[in-house]
């Protein structure tokens, strides 16, 4: 893996506008074009094994979990561990994840999963790829985002029940809208009916005790970017048990076991020394050097990066009060003061691309940039033809 800094478009923000990218930069710019990450061909295959290997690894974790009854490790409320049962003894379907990885001198580390609401979906999928057009088209990039979602959404019909699909996020946040929308925008693709509606509109018919959207429709189907820890601390999440349409909810609740950080420690006691993870716990003790992580957490909050007992990063945030881990530091590189982290995506069951996030510190947190990437090598991988 190589950095190159190259010249951004002239037109960039015009081009990238034109796609619907309308977050490309707040107070600080978060698309960057003023370099890429070029990888070559066997770099590329090890993410791709990488990451269909950690999901399978994940989806053992979540069986285990539910066998030995382990959800106070992740403070999974008593009274919802019937409905997260239920959801994965159902086979209620997952649409994406992504895992952030650390890639550094031909090793693959995961650092974390997110399994419910992962976001930069739409610029890993559509906004690198028409920059490629725009560079090198006759290069290629790790990226079958957007093929494997109308993909999966075409399979995900045979587990939706007659109606709609609706697809919700909050109000006020244009990242989550426009993640929302390409998802949603996919599912078009795929011959779905779909409703968008906002989190904050959805209803409660308590007389036919179902959710209901902003027309009074019944809501069947729901694509919902919105974690789960905090649909349940909402007056919505108690009814979820009494709905009578028993609303089928993507991302589906048995996710809340593998986005919580407390996934980290179980996954390396189940599969200690694999390659691909870093031993974790929730204790230190183990460690000198290490990350502490609040099991609940977004965008790098509430992190101390600790080498040999003394703290060199830290990451202020709300987060902490379910408690934390304790994961073993594995640096990422570092490119002249920029680290790159790589986030892989899973779709269905297939690993189907890569984005990568650049940070000027060790923890990658809302600040950080995006950055694209490119196949150096002519030859392309199977996974792409």
């Amino acid at each position: 893996m190589k950095r190159v800094p190259i010249q951004p478009r002239n037109n960039w923000r015009q081009a990238v506008e034109q796609l619907g990218f309308g977050f490309h930069s707040t107070n600080v710019p978060y698309w960057d074009e003023s370099a890429y990450y070029d990888f070559d061909n066997s770099e590329i295959l090890l993410l791709e094994a990488a990451t269909a290997e950690l999901w399978q690894l994940c989806l053992t974790a979540v069986q285990y979990t539910i066998d030995h009854r382990l959800y106070s490790r992740f403070h999974i409320p008593e009274a919802f561990i019937p409905y997260l049962e239920k959801s994965w003894n159902e086979d209620h379907p997952s649409v994406y994840g992504r895992f952030d990885l650390c890639y550094r001198n031909g090793q693959v580390k995961l650092l974390e999963f997110n399994a419910d609401t992962p976001t930069s979906l739409y610029e890993a999928g559509i906004v690198q790829w028409f920059w490629l057009q725009d560079f090198e088209k006759t290069k290629d990039q790790f990226n079958s985002i957007h093929e494997k979602l109308i993909e999966q959404w075409t399979f995900l019909r045979h587990y939706l029940y007659p109606g709609s699909l609706h697809f919700a996020c909050l109000k006020g946040t244009l990242e989550d809208l426009t993640n929302t929308e390409y998802l949603r925008d996919c599912a078009i693709q795929a011959g779905l009916d779909t409703r968008f509606l906002y989190m904050e509109d959805i209803g409660w018919d308590e007389r036919d005790k179902c959710f209901v959207d902003d027309t009074y429709r019944p809501i069947r189907n729901l694509f919902k970017l919105y974690p789960w820890e905090w649909l349940l601390a909402d007056e919505f999440g108690g009814n979820i048990e009494t709905d009578t349409n028993r609303s089928l909810f993507l991302e589906p609740a048995w996710k809340m076991i593998l986005s919580n950080k407390a996934i980290l420690p179980l996954l390396w006691e189940l599969f200690p020394d694999h390659p691909y993870l870093l031993p974790a716990y929730f204790t230190s003790e183990p460690l000198s050097s290490y990350v502490k992580k609040p099991i609940l957490s977004r965008e790098g909050a509430n992190i101390d990066v600790v080498v040999e007992d003394q703290v060199i990063c830290h990451t202020d945030g709300e987060y902490g009060e379910e408690g934390y881990i304790y994961q073993e530091f594995f640096q990422l590189p570092s490119f002249d003061g920029h680290y790159p982290l790589v986030g892989s995506w899973i779709i269905g069951q297939q690993p189907a691309g890569i984005g990568v996030r650049e940070a000027d510190k060790l923890v990658t947190d809302n600040l950080s940039r995006f950055v694209t990437h490119l196949i150096g090598d002519s030859h392309i991988p199977d996974a792409q033809l």
